[in-house]
């Protein structure tokens, strides 16, 4: 009896916890995209363009681990 007790409650847990409803931003609503529009930065990759580094070449960095350093592709 105890192993039906404590099956059934952990079915029940889990069975809440899936059947919980997420939403994501509900507090913002629809009127406030464009404003959060006009404050969007693009994310721009840092020391990784079309251009030679100091040791290595366009669309590369350096990376040292581990005693050794290379060039890893961006």
């Amino acid at each position: 009896m105890p192993k039906k007790f404590i099956r059934f409650a952990a079915a029940l847990l889990v069975g809440g916890s899936l059947a919980s409803p997420l939403y994501a931003q509900t507090s913002r609503g629809a009127a406030t995209l464009p404003a959060a529009a006009q404050n969007f930065t693009p994310v721009e990759k840092a020391a990784c363009g079309p251009h030679w580094g100091r040791y290595c070449r366009p669309f590369h960095h350096r990376v040292c681990r581990h005693g050794r350093c290379w060039c890893a592709p961006c």
